[in-house]
């Protein structure tokens, strides 16, 4: 009943949230994207996105269709991996970023390694600009990790989101005074741009807190310290979005490869490709 080229349209522009980005990481014509979802459409008899001309969304049902596509897409991957009789070897270093510790990231990473058992892989959790520094570097063989900012295409894209300011609830930020920030340190992305859009906006602010990891971020952030720039579909429990601030604009995760690709980064890709949407729900 379901055609896994179209289930893997399907998850590609629920990763993305656009038809533009899906059809660019699955190398088809929009067009091509745009009929694979009707025909899904057709086949559930459901509606699945919810679109205009400046958004993409997913419907309940595309939002239950989610599971199941994911279900059937790595049943038909271990069918296919089974009979081409191929075994990966070898060690493989893998980096994620900081924003994914508290996501669903280790059951992609689990059914990796269950599928490939001979893989040694060797994980590191950094902040998305020491990645892009360790992959430039050669010391990683594949990176999760924000893109650098506007213009920066490299790797393929994961998920986009946007970045929202957020905070302990209750809480106010005085506009006659400093905005009290919680940030990672140098040469963390987020810091960056919340640091270029408060100055950008004529906003003064004053370092609240400053942590390596995240855990240390959100508990001075729930012990009402100041405010910390975060990707939206992520925010953590006991936190919510603050206004009275300027927008801090879109964010883009993507998948980098080193230059000496290991065999084995090609299948981690192509895991986290198919189960992006699991990076955008906490565990």
């Amino acid at each position: 009943m379901y055609d896994p080229v179209q289930l893997r349209t399907f998850l590609t522009v629920a990763q993305t949230l656009s038809f533009t980005q899906a059809a660019a990481r699955l190398g088809v014509r929009q067009s091509t994207v745009s009929q694979h979802v009707r025909r899904l459409e057709e086949a559930t008899g459901r509606p699945l996105f919810v679109r205009d001309t400046h958004s993409v969304g997913l419907t309940e049902d595309g939002e239950a269709l989610l599971g199941f596509a994911r279900t059937i897409l790595e049943a038909h991957e271990r069918a296919a991996a089974f009979f081409a009789g191929t075994r990966l070897r070898g060690r493989l270093r893998f980096g994620a970023s900081e924003d994914f510790v508290l996501t669903r990231l280790p059951e992609i990473l689990e059914g990796f390694r269950h599928e490939h058992p001979e893989v040694d892989l060797e994980l590191s959790v950094e902040l998305s600009g020491t990645l892009h520094e360790r992959l430039d570097a050669g010391r990683l063989d594949l990176v999760l990790a924000k893109r650098r900012g506007p213009g920066d295409e490299r790797g393929r894209l994961v998920w986009r989101d946007r970045m929202v300011w957020i905070g302990a609830e209750g809480l106010r930020v005085d506009p006659e005074r400093p905005v009290p920030l919680i940030v990672f340190p140098p040469p963390g992305i987020t810091r960056a741009r919340a640091l270029e859009v408060l100055e950008r906006n004529g906003r003064p602010w004053r370092i609240a807190c400053t942590s390596g990891s995240l855990s240390g971020l959100i508990a001075a952030a729930r012990a009402g310290l100041g405010v910390m720039a975060h990707t939206r579909g992520l925010i953590p429990p006991g936190l919510v979005r603050v206004g009275g601030l300027p927008e801090l604009g879109p964010v883009e995760f993507a998948l980098l490869q080193g230059r000496r690709p290991a065999p084995a980064a090609e299948a981690l890709a192509a895991a986290v490709l198919a189960g992006g949407d699991r990076l955008s729900r906490p565990a």
